[in-house]
């Protein structure tokens, strides 16, 4: 859904993080320091690329460039942890690439840090190579719960459940649970609650519409329970439009009538899988960014993975990384950097003309970002 706004920082690339949870109240350094963790595979060259670009807008900010993955390896695995927690928490925020378990803080940083809500923008604009017929109206936001669900990390032999009674008459167990496995989903009250603030704050910087999904027919106990949660955190924002699907029927919104979304807010495993689907929609996950926002602390990452298949190659997408930047300028209040950033990357797709292999063009990742600074 979109408001008609000019810049991308009006249609919704951007403006997502002012006034949403307690650091709004920060109070800049004198000295921004950004953390940059280029990461594992291909991810360091696209990071590479990125820092190229943001250097050329010459902001206020110092740039703490840690080493990629491969030479990190040069340390053991705790002293290379260590390294990278030190030089996270020295930092006013972080700018992360991909990892593929080589590189630490990933875990540190979500879980540590209490980063519970993930935001990814799904938003079309001229020149990106959607598979759809008429892309155009694609402007939503995904607002990710990003601390539980199934990724708490509770998982076992499947015979432990039988051992432990924590089945009832409802639950269809196979009879045979020697070569079994399971994994538990956990949904908390307070972690739904903050989640969804977050959620309505933002859909009331933007059209005052959110929307809730979760497998509800078939998990009562917990998806359900998700969005019942939500629904009563959403009447403490009477000025809000409320919507509520079978996570099923979301998922074939996301391409048939997705220029009707807004804010959908979701649990980690659906939100982690339909953001990549949406992704999918306008052109792929190398036009993906996002942002994890805890109470004191955010990082930004591009939500591709490391793309181990075109390492060395030159030509992984830098266009999720650079989107990912603009969040982490909002976040710092660097509006005008960001804003000149979006610009940029925009004129670049709407010309066309130096894109990268996998938006239908030939040049590569540093050839992107050349076309970009010449932009700026």
């Amino acid at each position: 859904m979109t408001n008609g706004k000019d810049t991308l920082l009006e249609c919704g690339f951007g403006y997502i993080l002012q006034q949403l949870t307690s650091w709004k109240q920060m109070t800049l350094k004198d000295s921004l320091t950004v953390c940059v963790i280029p990461g594992d595979d291909a991810a360091p060259e696209a990071m590479a690329a990125t820092l190229r670009v943001l250097k050329s807008l010459d902001v206020a900010i110092s740039w703490d460039c840690l080493p990629e993955g491969s030479e990190l390896l040069e340390l053991d695995s705790n002293d290379r942890e260590k390294f990278v927690i030190e030089r996270i928490n020295a930092a006013s925020t972080v700018l992360f690439g991909a990892t593929n378990g080589v590189t630490p803080g990933a875990r540190y940083m979500r879980w540590g840090k209490s980063t519970y809500a993930n935001v990814r923008p799904i938003k079309w604009l001229p020149g990106f190579n959607s598979p759809l017929h008429s892309p155009a109206g694609i402007d939503y936001v995904i607002v990710r719960e990003n601390l539980e669900d199934m990724y708490v990390g509770i998982m076992g032999p499947a015979s432990k459940l039988l051992e432990a009674n924590l089945t009832d008459p409802r639950s269809h167990v196979p009879e045979d649970t020697a070569d079994g496995r399971f994994a538990a989903k956990i949904i908390t009250r307070s972690g739904t609650e903050r989640v969804t603030r977050f959620a309505c704050e933002l859909a009331t910087q933007r059209q005052n519409k959110i929307t809730v999904s979760a497998k509800t027919n078939m998990l009562p106990a917990t998806d359900k329970w998700f969005c019942e949660i939500a629904k009563e955190i959403v009447q403490e924002y009477p000025h809000l439009h409320y919507e509520e699907f079978i996570i099923d029927d979301l998922a074939h919104r996301l391409v048939m009538r997705p220029d009707e979304l807004d804010v959908v807010l979701l649990p980690n495993l659906y939100g982690d899988i339909l953001s990549d689907q949406g992704a999918g929609t306008i052109g792929g996950l190398g036009l993906a960014p996002s942002g994890c926002y805890g109470a004191d602390f955010a990082y930004f990452e591009p939500a591709h993975g490391t793309a181990p298949d075109i390492s060395g190659l030159g030509v992984i997408n830098p266009t999720a990384t650079l989107l990912s930047a603009t969040l982490m300028f909002r976040h710092l209040g660097l509006f005008s950097a960001a804003n000149r950033l979006d610009n940029a990357i925009r004129r670049v797709y709407t010309i066309g003309k130096e894109l990268t292999q996998d938006q239908g063009g030939d040049s590569t990742t540093e050839e992107f970002a050349d076309a970009v600074i010449g932009e700026l």
